[in-house]
This record gives C-alpha cells, sequence and structure tokens, in this order.
C-alpha cells in the first residue's frame, strides 16, 4: 500500500477515535445525564408534637414509648420539637412556654429520631439565647434541626440525606406565630430564628421546593417534603389557609406536606400528586384524654420517581407517651383516620 494513502487513513481514524472521544467525555460531565431515577424503596417516618413536660418528661429517661419503634423502623425519621432545649434564655410572654434539657435529643436520637421541626410556635419559647442553646444541643446529639437556624439561609435550608440512591429533602417552616413574635422569631440574615410562612415567607419556601426539584444538572432531590406548622388549635378540619399552602406547595413540586399545631389528628389527602397529611396531633405530650390522646406515625414509602405509598401505625398517648393500637382499636382507629376527610 503507498505511504501516502496510509497516512492518510491513519489521520482519517484518528478524526473519528477524536470524535468519539469527545462524545464520552461530554455525556459524563453531565451529572444527570445517564442517570435514571432508584427504584429503591425507602421508609419515611414521621410523628407530631413532642415536648417533655409534665408526664411526657418521662420519656428523657425511660425512652419515647412503644410507637417510637415505628420511627425507628424507618431509614428517615422525623417529629416536630414544641420546646426549646435550654436551661438558660428568658421565657417568652405567653401562656404556654415550654423547655427540655439538652438530654432531651438524646432521648429523641436513642429512639431512632434522626431530624426534628424546631418551625413552630415554641421554637423560641426562651427567646433567641434558648434557640441557640437548642441548636447546640441538637449538634452535639448528631439530630438534625429544620426550619430554624443561625440565620435564614439555614432556617430555610433543608435535610438532604441520600438513601440507597433515592435523595430526599426535608424543609420546615411554620405558619402560626403569637403576636408578639411574628416579626421577632422570624430567622433574618444575621439573625437567628425560625423559618415561617407569613408574608413572603411562603413565596420563598415555595421557590426552594422548586430548586430543589429543578430538573437536570441542577435537581437536588428525588422526593422534597415540607412539615408544616399551621391551622387551628383542636379543630380536626384543616383551614382554608392550611389548603392555600398545601396548593402552593403542591404546585412547587413538593412530594409530601406533613403537618401539625393543632394538637388533634386531621385528615390525609392528596393535592393534585402531593400527599398532604394535614395533622398528625400529639406524640409524647401531657394530654390527658379525648381526642387529644390520639395519635400515631405516619409512613412514607417513596423511591426516585417519588411517593409510592403511606401507612398509619395509630397509637394512643397514654402517661404522656404514644402507645401502638392492636386487634379491633387498631382497625377502629385505621377507619377513623380514612373518614376524617369525608368529614370535613
Amino acid at each position: 500500500m503507498p505511504v501516502p494513502y496510509v497516512l492518510a487513513l491513519l489521520a482519517a481514524s484518528a478524526v473519528v477515535v477524536v470524535a468519539v472521544v469527545g462524545v464520552v467525555r461530554a455525556d459524563a460531565g453531565r451529572p444527570d445525564a445517564a442517570a435514571a431515577p432508584s427504584t429503591s424503596a425507602v421508609t419515611l417516618a414521621f410523628a407530631g408534637d413532642v415536648h417533655f413536660e409534665g408526664s411526657s418528661a418521662a420519656a428523657l429517661d425511660d425512652g419515647l414509648g412503644q410507637a417510637a419503634q415505628v420511627l425507628a423502623a424507618a431509614d428517615l425519621a422525623v417529629v416536630n420539637l414544641e420546646a426549646a432545649v435550654t436551661t438558660g434564655g428568658n421565657r417568652q410572654p405567653k401562656q404556654y412556654a415550654f423547655r427540655a434539657p439538652a438530654r432531651a435529643f438524646t432521648a429523641l436520637a436513642d429512639a431512632g429520631v434522626d431530624a426534628v421541626s424546631m418551625a413552630n410556635n415554641h421554637g423560641m419559647d426562651y427567646g433567641r439565647a434558648g434557640l441557640i442553646d437548642s441548636l447546640a444541643a441538637a449538634r452535639a446529639a448528631k439530630v438534625a434541626v429544620v426550619g430554624a437556624g443561625a440565620d435564614d439561609a439555614a432556617a430555610f435550608a433543608p435535610l438532604r440525606r441520600t438513601v440507597r440512591g433515592v435523595k430526599v429533602s426535608v424543609f420546615a417552616a411554620t405558619d402560626v406565630l403569637d403576636s408578639f413574635a411574628v416579626t421577632s422569631w422570624p430567622a433574618a440574615p444575621q439573625r437567628p430564628g425560625l423559618a415561617a410562612v407569613k408574608d413572603a415567607g411562603l413565596a420563598r419556601l415555595a421557590d426552594a421546593v422548586r430548586a430543589e426539584k429543578a430538573g437536570g444538572a441542577a435537581r437536588r432531590a428525588d422526593v422534597v417534603v415540607v412539615m408544616t406548622h399551621w391551622g387551628v388549635e383542636r379543630r380536626t378540619c384543616p383551614t382554608t389557609r392550611q389548603e392555600e399552602v398545601a396548593r402552593v406547595l403542591a404546585e412547587a413540586g413538593a412530594d409530601a406536606v406533613v403537618g401539625s399545631h393543632a394538637h388533634v389528628l386531621q385528615p390525609q389527602t392528596t393535592v393534585g400528586s402531593t400527599l398532604v397529611a394535614y395533622g398528625l396531633g400529639n406524640f409524647v405530650f401531657y394530654a390527658k384524654g379525648g381526642a387529644a390522646v390520639q395519635s400515631g406515625v405516619l409512613t412514607v414509602t417513596v423511591t426516585g420517581a417519588g411517593v409510592r405509598g403511606s401507612t398509619w401505625a395509630p397509637a394512643v398517648i397514654r402517661a404522656g407517651r404514644p402507645v401502638l393500637l392492636t386487634g379491633a382499636d387498631k382497625a377502629a382507629a385505621a377507619r377513623a383516620q380514612e373518614e376524617r376527610g369525608t368529614a370535613c
């Protein structure tokens, strides 16, 4: 074969090789180019209001109660903590102000709780100093805090966890604050506080959810859950405001919205494709009877493609801590929870 022909053939081959390598490198540089949503099933567990006052103080030393085993069995478990974890700070001018010692976070961690929302109307019951103590105690116990932080960026930041390839983000924010706290408790630049959805806060939270679920290389989460503190105490049906907030978060891309504050159970439904549990009631609480002692754990099963189902483990609070129901009592409580939506 003549030499000029061989050189021409080699040059052409080199061009082809360079072109192929270029394609491979271009794909390799795109994080989501070949990534498909994980099909692994991951369980997320949520429970309602927790403090360590009165009869529920026994949980500090003796555990959170039998129902906590459902939390421990989940891949990620989150509860609503309605207490300042501090021995200092200044009690705020309100009728009910809750606080607990630092070992509250140890008790939560020992029960299988991975994170707490402090975005509620008790998160700063002992002021800004009490919140700073709470955040430090949580770090020491390796329990994540959502909905509160050293500034507004931290308060609105989600907890991010990847479990068996499924990327999960959990936000928290409160829509309920006492009148004296409406301007002083929300976090601000260089000011510790809570994530609040009053005024412009709802739009900010929705934007954060939207950004978390953005497509392509910017996608940070496969599943986004928002914990909301909202509604009216002892009201079993969601308010118009709760429905509005749920709709805004659903439209932003939240896969699940889990609520608290009413101290009674509220319905579970869907808004579009978003699972909405309006209120999980009390969990570790000094409730003594009636609807206030009806409790339970919501377990949500997700994959990389979103929510795949949920289960409700009904419980009743006895001596400040939740006990799982069994037999006919369990069946009746499960039916009652299913029927709450039709009653509203």
